[in-house]
């Protein structure tokens, strides 16, 4: 008698959304986001987008027709959505062949040797991103300039997080709208929220992801934020400036909304999300306050990857029919 149990990896349970579908619709998202880098950095912007993406794309096809010899998945857009990712967590002068190297880290150690999509711990895109931190410390923080006409000089091309850890400007000093449309240094794709928040907008009204994870990060942070300054700075207006601050520089919308959430390294039930999401907002603050680095969130996400699967063993759904 046939075996009818079949032992298999997830995914279990299958729909009408397809895994193209998916990273297509994250893709468009990020596209608002990509227009403003261009418009504030200038074309280089798109020679790291073009060369990341190729590489990704390339190295994975590579790794499955020579190595893993399984079907080929470069069709499913989910290395071009790893290199687009990947990226957007660059500065707009990076030079081309670290570029190429954060691809290799991404596709041949962070994603395929794990098995491919759906089976890797950590977010490859920003396992090569703090691996090329590491790596080249000086080409990773050295941050050109904002061009748009009347932003020239904002922060001498420092991002407002290192300028505020390294106390060159206090936290009431910063243009708050300046760096909700795109008027900071750091890496391209993190400095419009504006852009950002209208790809979340267009991601829940399409159910790619829900609330759960960008919101309970986003707000532990506040939190986190608020706490910290009324302590340091009593009720004045640089305090209640602080969370602000803290929710729009670096990397904060990018990462709560498209690094965070993705599906296989995010706890698969709601619980599970919102406990994942308190501990990025929480370790994001601390590394932001205290750590060497002045940014965290990279840091954060990579940590929490490490945990989901203890979230998903102890934070379970309800079994169907139980009461």
């Amino acid at each position: 008698m046939a075996n009818r149990f079949l032992v298999a990896p997830a995914p279990h349970v299958h729909g009408h959304l397809s895994t193209q579908r998916l990273m297509g619709d994250v893709i468009i998202a990020l596209l608002p986001a990509l227009i403003v880098s261009v418009r504030v950095f200038g074309w280089n912007v798109l020679a790291i987008t073009a060369v990341s993406v190729a590489s990704c794309v390339l190295l994975e096809f590579l790794v499955q027709k020579f190595l893993v010899k399984g079907p080929l998945t470069v069709n499913n857009l989910s290395a071009v959505l790893t290199g687009l990712l990947l990226a957007f967590n660059l500065p707009a002068n990076i030079p081309l062949w670290i570029v190429v190297i954060g691809a290799v880290v991404a596709i041949c150690v962070a994603k395929m040797p794990f098995g491919g999509l759906g089976k890797n711990l950590f977010n490859p895109a920003l396992a090569a991103r703090v691996f090329l931190l590491i790596a080249y410390p000086v080409q990773m923080t050295s941050f050109p300039t904002p061009t748009i006409e009347g932003f020239a000089d904002a922060y001498s091309g420092a991002t407002p997080l290192g300028a505020a850890k390294a106390g060159l400007v206090a936290f009431g000093e910063v243009d708050t709208v300046g760096m909700f449309t795109g008027a900071m240094g750091g890496s391209f794709g993190e400095i419009s929220t504006l852009a950002l928040l209208l790809g979340f907008a267009y991601l829940l009204m399409r159910r790619v992801i829900t609330w759960h994870i960008p919101v309970s990060i986003l707000g532990t942070m506040a939190a986190f934020a608020a706490i910290y300054a009324v302590a340091t700075q009593g009720f004045g207006s640089v305090a209640w400036q602080m969370p602000l601050f803290h929710l729009l520089a670096g990397g904060a919308i990018l990462g709560a909304v498209y690094m965070a959430t993705d599906y296989v390294t995010s706890p698969m039930t709601r619980k599970g999300m919102l406990i994942y999401g308190v501990g990025i907002g929480a370790i994001t603050m601390l590394i932001r306050l205290w750590g060497a680095y002045p940014e965290g969130m990279s840091f954060a996400i990579l940590i929490m990857n490490s945990v989901v699967p203890l979230i998903n063993k102890y934070v379970k759904p309800k079994r169907f029919g139980a009461r």
